[in-house]
């Protein structure tokens, strides 16, 4: 039986007040919370074994170079990765689309198309663009509809033998659609593009299989999944992260340094240069056996039910439009009241002790889709309750009222 009561005591923050009120924490899409579980480990690491690592031959650099590359192996059989040099460390989901963005600037010329999604996050359309730039690449766009589901008969029109590479979020952060990946990386692969899914939104919400899916490369930020902030993860099929130049030259991701000539390490050091956040990988790692221990299924289906009550509850609020209704969606409701800036709701609300989201979510496009200058957005972990959308949902109607 899913226990939420017992799951929220792993999380110290919950119990905190804000503005004299009990902490209501919807905004599990910019970061989800941190368990005490997983900040032991980071505590841990400081007052125990804190050494550079891969470089001593010394027992705490040893101890530490075990504990991060056993959390590498951890991700990796986490995403059922083939190989763990398949699993490069990074700095969140930003920095690992940087990485395929920054190779591929060798690999593309003039004439080449890469196709991204209506729905990205700006950390999915600005390094695509830079690109673009650099190497007279067209960037083309798969549409979506208004129920915020991409074109997919459209995307079938937009691939050709020009289309090099192809981005999509595996869910958007600012609507909930889960999007059809499967089908776009088959069809994608089938043009011979390559792909690249981002992750970010998903990684919380379900377990995606790297293999299964035959993306090439897929990218997460440890924060949405109970860990901590500044490490995310890029997996890369090893034959494409074979072909892309390393990103940062330093310390690490040499073989052989000399004034003539300097040659590379293998993977994935190869993309590490640099003393790592080796505390933030092994609390990656941790994070991933705390959310495992509680169970994918279970945390699905029951933020399902989460999404469901506040769906009901919110659609009877009169004047309130929800943006995002695909038949395929995950725990976020981006909504608007007619009349109302969304601001001045998530500010009232935060008067309550409700903390949601305002603004475009970096995905302004979609907001100039709906032409709409932002939303409220509220989205659900599996630590929430039932409670706390009824704290939302009284706390949006008291808003309605001061500003109307």
């Amino acid at each position: 039986m899913y226990d939420v009561k017992k799951i929220r005591k792993d999380f110290p923050i919950l119990q905190r007040e804000v503005n004299g009120k009990p902490l209501v924490y919807l905004d599990n899409a910019a970061t989800s919370q941190t368990p005490q579980q997983v900040i032991d480990v980071i505590v841990d690491y400081y007052q125990n074994y804190n050494a550079n690592i891969h470089r001593g031959v010394h027992a705490l650099s040893q101890e530490a170079t075990d504990k991060y590359e056993q959390a590498r192996q951890k991700i990796q059989k986490h995403f059922n990765a083939a190989k763990s040099r398949e699993i490069i460390f990074t700095s969140g989901t930003t920095h690992s689309i940087n990485i395929v963005s920054n190779g591929f600037a060798s690999l593309i010329k003039k004439g080449d198309e890469i196709l991204v999604s209506a729905m990205e996050h700006h950390s999915n359309i600005v390094p695509w663009q830079m690109l673009c730039e650099r190497t007279d690449a067209t960037l083309r766009v798969i549409p979506m509809n208004q129920e915020g589901e991409l074109l997919m008969d459209v995307y079938d029109n937009l691939l050709s033998d020009k289309t090099k590479l192809v981005f999509c979020n595996h869910i958007s952060n600012a609507l909930g659609t889960i999007n059809p990946i499967e089908e776009i990386i088959t069809k994608a692969h089938s043009v011979g593009a390559a792909v690249l899914i981002d992750g970010a939104q998903a990684a919380p919400h379900l377990i995606a299989d790297v293999q299964k899916l035959d993306v090439d490369f897929y990218t997460i930020s440890a924060h949405k999944i109970c860990g901590p902030t500044g490490v995310g993860m890029l997996y890369g099929k090893e034959e494409w992260l074979g072909k892309l130049p390393p990103y940062h030259g330093g310390g690490e991701m040499i073989a052989e340094v000399t004034f003539e000539k300097t040659t590379y390490a293998d993977l994935p050091h190869k993309f590490e240069a640099g003393t790592p956040n080796i505390c933030g990988g092994i609390a990656f790692g941790a994070a991933l056996d705390y959310m495992n221990s509680i169970g994918f299924d279970s945390i699905a289906a029951y933020e399902h039910e989460l999404l469901s009550y506040a769906t009901k509850e919110l659609l009877k609020i009169e004047g309130l439009k929800i943006y995002g209704t695909a038949k395929n969606k995950t725990s976020v409701i981006s909504f608007n009241i007619k009349g109302l800036h969304p601001y001045d709701i998530g500010s009232i609300l935060d008067k309550l002790g409700i903390a949601v989201r305002t603004g475009h979510h970096c995905a302004q496009p979609i907001m100039d889709f709906y032409k709409i200058p932002g939303t409220v957005r509220a989205s659900f972990s599996f630590y929430n309750t039932l409670q706390e959308v009824d704290v939302l949902v009284a706390g949006v109607k008291r808003a309605k009222a001061m500003l109307t």
